[in-house]
């Protein structure tokens, strides 16, 4: 029995699919449950946040957390200057680099330029006033979720690997 859980536990694509499997399953029922709000960027930003990596996992997904914030509120910040343009958007794209570059996250600046865009891009519903505030909250929740699912899955990882007497690397 111990050998499976083994295999399971110190398995980086078993440990990865799983945290993504567990981060759609929560966005898609969120996408579901209120179809009246752009969730699908909850579901993008989850699975941007969960990392790959098995040592660093948490703190990657840290630094992609605050990168999908820079890039948010970036994308914010452009959208209260000008109506979405195409130099509005270099501008938010070079700014967001910078931050990236000024808070030492340049391994992060790809994610908080996806975040930026989705910020930017003009809303599919009515209410395009409020698009940017939703889609702020929609990426913060999505990174929110993204970041616990890591965590909490580090936290049951770490203690069975100490119970199976298994290296913590």
């Amino acid at each position: 029995m111990s050998s499976p859980i083994k295999f399971i536990i110190t398995s980086p694509p078993i440990i990865y699919a799983t945290r993504c499997v567990l981060g759609f399953l929560i966005g898609y029922e969120l996408y579901i449950r209120f179809p009246e709000y752009e969730l699908m960027w909850t579901l993008i930003s989850i699975i941007l946040v969960i990392s790959p990596e098995g040592k660093d996992s948490r703190r990657l997904s840290i630094e992609r957390f605050k990168s999908n914030l820079i890039g948010s509120i970036v994308g914010l910040f452009c959208l209260l200057l000008h109506a979405p343009t195409f130099s509005i958007t270099i501008l938010g794209i070079l700014a967001t680099i910078g931050i990236c570059y000024i808070f030492k996250i340049m391994n992060m600046a790809r994610v908080a330029l996806v975040a930026l865009l989705i910020i930017m891009v003009q809303p599919h519903f009515e209410q395009a006033e409020i698009a940017p505030f939703a889609r702020i909250i929609s990426v913060t929740l999505g990174c929110f979720i993204g970041l616990l699912i890591t965590v909490l899955t580090s936290m049951g990882i770490r203690s069975l690997k100490r119970h199976y007497n298994i290296p913590l690397n």
